[in-house]
């Protein structure tokens, strides 16, 4: 429901000159870096954009997710469904662990300071240093050391989820330069994001981690640097979060108008439309929506119709992402491009948008839809057709010059234009009609396979996608299972088709490459649910991690983005133009919303009529 990218922490303050022992000074300490040019905000600013520094303090607010925990480690695989969503979302902030710098939601991607208060990266990108902040401590009062950074990166890079070991195995050395310095050298500086990613790790207390049971599930109450501490904990029911009374960052200017309520409960349901129930009873105050009939239709309780719960819509500044049906490649049944093809041309988008949702949705295209990085309705530029002249077949012709759209329906759930341009292509294929199956020519087995699920939600657009597929001999069996499981197979490649989504950010970079690229093809647990294994994807994304400019920035994703929408990996779904949200009228924010959209962190209670 939320996004999974690291959220907003702390930003930086006024920095100052720093020398480093052992003969390295840093000749132009910064308060803050950006992966283009420069940080927006100046050494002094007061606060982030987005926060409201006058926010009154205090109270309780519960959120609610769909599955359940079974450890409070959220950067380990043996991760409960959820875990890392109850303790560390980018939307309900960095509650219990924090980092060396910390991302501004105004911004494309911008950092500043909070556990480090100076940061120096040389132009070429091939180390970066921070100084510690002298106040910085954990929960316990044991102060923030070059020790626990070097501890993090090692424990994370051994025993953490393997997007960790992808970033931080880049590191070519690691060395405590004085008494709060600490300086990370690279291999090259060809991923140019590497540094911001250093300044993002979270930092753990080595003095309260066994390094030899890190990788191992828990329920022992992790110790972090952040405002909240682990309080209550009932998995598959609740967990509570409280206020630290001593947190040392309280008093820093990012920090002013975040962390306002004493107590976050985060309660967990077993299907979307039992929480949504919850809701209406007021069990939780903030309910993001993305169900335009629900959105439409759902909220005629008397609570909305009274003013105790508000409806608001909210506009922002990111590229849509994609939503769509993944197609695991590591099948059979989806390694012919032409089978992945002929199943996105026979999702019937007009008539699910239409009969299904009221109208509300547009249709996706791009990974990147509805930002300057797509590459739909845009010719490629002489550079992307450099980054991919050496792979002539790897971007299909109307995809190259910027006229390729989603197959557009009749609305009538069976068109049968639609329907007979797909079985050329599955024809071609090797598959012929026998009857009302669609066989193998070779094997004489029919095509087939299952859509799994974990929110009922999901079945009506599933199911009405399975019975256009039926028509042409097609059979998919939807399955809806519960979130423990879904994660499981999700985690172990075990399906066939999932409904998933691939959320984007106006500075896509290294998550690009847990997504898509080669070398996570077979790990289990990363995002490469489709199973791409592409030469052409591989150079995109480091096209993408090595552009110095904004103008090569741009063309390296829209030429990735090309390659993607080539590939036909994904069945392209739908996206809302803007965020939804309900909340209690006992909960309020501030008026002026960031680019990314509204920030749960900055939220607070309202106070009483």
């Amino acid at each position: 429901m939320l996004n999974r990218a690291l959220g907003p922490m702390i930003a930086l303050a006024a920095l100052v000159m720093t020398g480093f022992a052992g003969g390295t000074v840093l000749a132009a300490p910064m308060h803050g870096i950006a992966m283009h040019g420069e940080p927006a905000l100046p050494a002094d600013f007061d606060h982030f954009p987005y926060a409201d520094p006058a926010a009154p303090k205090g109270g309780t607010i519960t959120y609610a997710f769909v599955g359940t925990y079974d450890s409070l480690n959220p950067f380990i695989v043996k991760s409960a469904t959820t875990t890392s969503r109850g303790i560390w979302d980018a939307s309900l902030g960095n509650n219990v662990f924090e980092s060396l710098l910390v991302r501004n939601r105004d911004e494309a991607f911008s950092l500043y300071g909070l556990l480090a208060d100076s940061v120096e990266m040389p132009e070429d990108r091939t180390s970066i240093s921070f100084t510690i902040n002298p106040k910085a401590k954990f929960s316990d009062g044991q102060p923030v050391t070059v020790d626990d950074v070097l501890f993090s990166l090692d424990i994370l890079k051994e025993k953490g989820r393997p997007i960790y070991k992808t970033w931080y195995g880049q590191v070519e050395k690691a060395e405590k330069i004085g008494e709060r310095g600490v300086k990370f050298t690279f291999k090259d500086g060809e991923n140019r994001e590497l540094p911001m990613l250093i300044g993002l790790m979270p930092i753990l207390p080595k003095h309260a981690i066994d390094p030899e049971t890190f990788d191992q599930s828990t329920l022992k109450p992790m110790i972090g640097s952040g405002p909240y501490v682990m309080a209550d904990i009932k998995p598959g029911e609740r967990f509570v979060l409280k206020r630290d009374p001593n947190y040392w960052g309280k008093d820093l200017p990012a920090k002013r108008g975040f962390d306002n309520f004493d107590e976050i409960r985060i309660d967990y349901y077993r299907d979307g439309n039992a929480m949504f129930e919850a809701f209406k009873k007021g069990l939780y105050d903030i309910n993001p929506e993305a169900d335009p009939a629900r959105w439409l239709e759902g909220y005629n309780f008397a609570a909305v119709t009274d003013g105790r719960v508000v409806k608001e819509t909210v506009k922002n500044g990111l590229p849509k992402g994609m939503l769509g049906f993944a197609m695991n490649t590591r099948r059979p049944a989806f390694a012919d491009i032409r089978v992945r093809k002929a199943l996105a041309m026979l999702f019937d988008f007009e008539w699910v948008n239409k009969n299904l949702f009221s109208g509300a949705y547009s249709r996706d295209a791009s990974f990147f839809q509805d930002s300057i990085l797509s590459s739909v309705g845009v010719p490629a530029s002489p550079t992307e057709k450099a980054l991919l002249a050496p792979f002539p077949d790897a971007v299909e012709p109307d995809v190259m010059d910027g006229t390729y759209q989603p197959t557009v329906s009749d609305g009538s759930g069976g068109d049968r234009k639609v329907m007979r341009s797909a079985l050329d292509l599955l024809q071609a294929a090797g598959y012929k009609l026998d009857g009302n199956a669609l066989i193998d020519e070779k094997t004489g087995q029919p095509l087939g396979f299952e859509i799994l699920l974990q929110d009922r939600n999901q079945e009506r657009v599933a199911l009405a996608f399975a019975r256009t597929l039926q028509r042409i001999g097609i059979k998919a069996t939807v399955r809806t299972v519960d979130s423990t499981q879904y994660q499981r197979r999700v985690q172990d490649f075990d399906f066939d088709m999932i409904m998933t989504s691939w959320p984007a950010s106006l500075s896509p970079g290294n998550e690009q490459g847990n997504r898509w690229s080669s070398t996570n093809v077979d790990v289990p647990a990363s995002f490469n649910y489709v199973g791409a294994k592409s030469p052409a994807i591989d150079a995109m994304l480091a096209a993408v991690l090595a552009a110095e400019s904004q103008e090569d920035f741009v063309a390296a994703v829209r030429a990735l983005d090309r390659v993607l929408i080539s590939g036909h990996y994904v069945v392209p779904l739908y996206y809302l133009p803007d965020q939804w949200v309900a909340r209690w009228a006992r909960v309020d924010h501030p008026k002026t919303q960031s680019v990314n959209g509204y920030t749960l962190s900055t939220w607070y209670a309202a106070p009483a009529k």
